[in-house]
Formats: structure tokens, C-alpha cells, sequence
């Protein structure tokens, strides 16, 4: 399952826990753990940067609820040729 997860993630766009979740046919908060778990093992790593300032030019704004901030995840090297 993971590896699937992270065949998603490296398909590109922006999907959403949610939407992750629906593809993989698995909770939301199973995708989270699994998110975790890719990070700590150096598949993905999260993205770092303020949205408050960036927000218009963001392709992310759009799944922003009402501000809040958004978990953005990249591959790693190691994921990039898994």
C-alpha cells in the first residue's frame, strides 16, 4: 500500500488527503500515517514555506479551507527512483 501511495505522489498534481484516501480506498487518516511513514523512511519530504504571503500565486489556494495551512509533500531522491 504504501508503494502504491507513493506511485500517486510521483504521478504529480495535487490531490488532497481526501482524494488520496478515495483512490487508495483507505482512510484519511490511514493516508496521513502512511504520508508520515513514506517521510520518515526518505520518500517524501515536506515542503516548507509560508502560504499567508504566497496565496494568489499558489496552485494549492484552491484547496485551502479558509486559510489553513496545507500539507505539501515532495519526493525525495530515494522516491524518485523507487
Amino acid at each position: 500500500m504504501l508503494k502504491e501511495l507513493l506511485q500517486l505522489v510521483a504521478r504529480g498534481g495535487t490531490r488532497t488527503r481526501a482524494e488520496l484516501a478515495r483512490e487508495l480506498g483507505v482512510s484519511e487518516g490511514l493516508v496521513e500515517q502512511m504520508l508520515e511513514d513514506l517521510a520518515r523512511m526518505g520518500y517524501l519530504k515536506p515542503v516548507e514555506g509560508g502560504c499567508a504571503s504566497q496565496c494568489a500565486a499558489c496552485p494549492l489556494a484552491r484547496t485551502c479551507a479558509a486559510g489553513t495551512p496545507t500539507r505539501v509533500w515532495a519526493l525525495t531522491e530515494k522516491g524518485l527512483h523507487e
